[in-house]
């Protein structure tokens, strides 16, 4: 993978962040794409010369002309786009968040289009955002998506209808992935980051509400980057669209995870008693037929690493406790 370049879009947040670090490990080169030059994500989980060995663009997604100038100057191969806004700027900002999430990833659809061949596969990030509400406990395949509750998941379905065209039309292979609930360091935004917040909250003897209850898929970061790693070097042709299934636990597990590792928290974290408007199990069978397997940690092993994390950040001053006033 060393000869091999990698736009990653939108790097400078939680799973781009993710992303960058295991690329770079692999010894892939890896160029920024973001319009934050701040990289406080990055120095979560990664000391500043491993950060240095990343080219950086500072620039918006929603500029079509710097997407495909970062391709062209960069030599890049292949494009990881995770750049958007989430579901609380999309339900405040309908117009901002069509311009950001389906305007910026037609503009790297574009870049794609207009790169000679050299653009081997767009890898982009869809959500669990595109199903409707689902029967407890059922886990739901691809194609039953539809009926979205919110801008954000119409756009990502949006997404994912304009890739499909783009290999009619243009034959531009590529790769949606529908994350639902991810943990891990690093996650301080929407509703969905509410149990990490709890993991960062239990080290500072902090009180916490999680506000959603229920079953939810739960997917470590560690693991939806290398999905989406491993679903950009795949040699698979065509327009796919594939869930992302992690495990599948009441939240309350993920507070008992907790108490398990900071003892010192019982009775700090509480918990909602309604669940998101989502479905709590995606059905991952597809994308492990296609891509002969997803890594798959284990929650407690994820909780654990992310509270061991968080703690050596303390330790360090360096843990960032603001987002839980958010």
């Amino acid at each position: 993978m060393s000869q091999e370049n990698f736009l990653v879009t939108g790097a400078h947040g939680f799973i781009g962040a993710w992303v960058v670090k295991r690329l770079l490990a692999e010894g892939a080169g890896v160029t920024i794409f973001d319009q934050s030059a701040n990289p406080q994500r990055l120095r979560l989980i990664m000391d500043d010369d491993e950060i240095a060995r990343a080219k950086f663009v500072e620039a918006d997604i929603t500029d079509s002309d710097t997407v495909s100038h970062a391709v062209e100057q960069n030599n890049i191969n292949h494009i990881i786009h995770l750049a958007g806004v989430q579901v609380p700027i999309c339900r405040a900002n309908p117009r901002h968040g069509a311009m950001v999430n389906v305007i910026g990833t037609i503009n790297v659809f574009e870049a794609a289009k207009n790169s000679g061949g050299q653009i081997k596969k767009v890898v982009y990030a869809s959500s669990a955002a595109v199903f409707g509400e689902a029967e407890d406990g059922q886990a739901v395949s691809e194609g039953e998506a539809g009926a979205m509750t919110t801008h954000y998941g119409a756009f990502k379905r949006c997404n994912e209808d304009n890739a499909r065209v783009y290999f009619l039309d243009n034959g531009i292979s590529s790769i949606g992935l529908r994350p639902l609930t991810v943990y891990g360091t690093g996650r301080d935004f929407g509703m969905t980051s509410d149990p990490t917040k709890a993991m960062k909250a239990a080290i500072v003897g902090r009180p916490f509400h999680i506000r959603f209850g229920g079953k939810t898929d739960f997917l470590y970061v560690a693991d939806c980057a290398d999905a989406f790693i491993r679903s950009a070097t795949v040699n698979l042709q065509g327009a796919h669209v594939f869930n992302l299934h992690g495990e599948t636990v009441p939240v309350a597990d993920v507070v008992t995870e907790i108490e398990k590792w900071v003892p010192a928290a019982k009775g700090l974290i509480t918990v909602a008693a309604d669940g998101i408007k989502m479905p709590s199990h995606l059905d991952d069978s597809a994308i492990n037929a296609a891509l002969g397997g997803v890594p798959h940690t284990p929650l407690a092993q994820g909780v654990k690493e992310t509270i061991d994390r968080f703690t050596l950040l303390q330790s360090e001053n360096r843990l960032d406790i603001s987002d839980l006033d958010q």
